[in-house]
């Protein structure tokens, strides 16, 4: 593979196909949908992810014909398996209600690569939320939405995430990761899987696996090590299971440091000294802190132009989301 072929292979993987398509909270995005007639608009959402990704909003509360502004409603009594009730009336109860339509709607949203939720909210909240004692007198923070958690229990493989767990930095590349990956598995199913295909998914996807750890990626390997013998289908959704399990990992700077060191591996014959310790140098100070991982990973691309690597050309960990969007800058 040539340089200009293999810089398009790893800085177009992600953009020449359907962009991924997230489901948000409508109040995220700046519909005026709450409680009191307002929003909650969230600037990253709408100024950075919407260039990238589809988003599609969605609020429960309205769809389930509360109106706006509306009555505020709360989760109350078991945090396992709490009820969506009034606050100022205990008696009105929209939890089947909530139920039913959580549970149509998850049928449609199978098709999606992520969610992004309200966080704290009783119907959209993923954790932490309050939920009351059967008196009102205290609230423990033990709680998921109850459109949320059905989301969760019926779409095991669908990213979720909130809003405020957006601001931390590792969390949001994870979780942007982990929508792109499983928007590429959804390509390849579209496609048919096929033995092939299934082996050539995992090795382009070796070292983003390997930074979240090490033991899955070899769980991995012996699920695939002899699938003519066995059920393709009951392998593959083996697979995928263990794989967006994996990434929910976070990272560390160690991990990623040890990834960059075995990727360093591919050009030691291709570069001279001044180069290898030039690299060394840039994975060593990012992983004291001193410098972001787009620093070492800008280099190694960089290197990779100058002396392509057909491995490494396939390989998603070097981008596996569009530069645009930053993550790596903050990590």
């Amino acid at each position: 593979m040539g340089r200009q072929e293999q810089s398009k292979a790893i800085d177009n993987d992600n953009h020449a196909r359907p962009l991924p398509k997230v489901g948000v909270s409508a109040c995220l995005l700046g519909h005026n949908v709450r409680y009191d007639g307002g929003n909650k608009r969230n600037g990253f959402i709408i100024d950075a992810l919407a260039r990238h990704l589809e988003l599609v909003p969605v609020c429960p509360e309205t769809a389930i014909g509360l109106g706006v502004p509306r009555p505020t409603i709360r989760l109350t009594g078991d945090p396992q398996r709490p009820r969506l009730v009034g606050v100022s009336d205990p008696d009105w109860d929209v939890t089947e209600k909530m139920e039913q339509y959580a549970l149509a709607q998850t049928r449609q949203l199978d098709g999606f690569s992520g969610y992004i939720v309200k966080k704290d909210s009783p119907s959209c909240g993923m954790e932490r939320v309050k939920v009351y004692s059967q008196t009102g007198n205290y609230a423990t923070r033990k709680g998921t939405g109850v459109f949320t958690r059905r989301l969760i229990q019926q779409l095991p493989l669908l990213p979720v995430e909130e809003e405020g767990r957006l601001n931390d930095a590792v969390l949001r590349e994870n979780f942007i990761n982990r929508i792109y990956v499983r928007h590429r598995w959804q390509i390849l199913s579209d496609q048919g899987i096929t033995p092939a295909k299934l082996i050539e998914f995992h090795t382009r996807h070796k070292y983003l696996v390997v930074a979240h750890s090490q033991a899955a990626y070899q769980r991995l390997g012996r699920l695939l090590s002899n699938l003519a013998a066995n059920d393709l289908d009951k392998i593959s959704n083996a697979y995928i299971h263990e794989l967006m399990q994996a990434l929910k990992r976070r990272v560390s700077r160690s991990r990623h440091s040890n990834v960059l060191q075995h990727i360093m591996g591919y050009l030691k014959k291709r570069i001279d000294s001044d180069d290898k310790a030039e690299l060394t140098t840039s994975i060593e100070s990012y992983r004291q802190g001193e410098t972001p991982l787009i620093v070492p990973v800008t280099l190694f691309k960089h290197y990779f132009r100058r002396h392509p690597d057909d491995y490494m050309a396939r390989q998603i960990y070097l981008q596996p989301h569009p530069d645009k969007l930053g993550l790596r800058n903050s990590i």
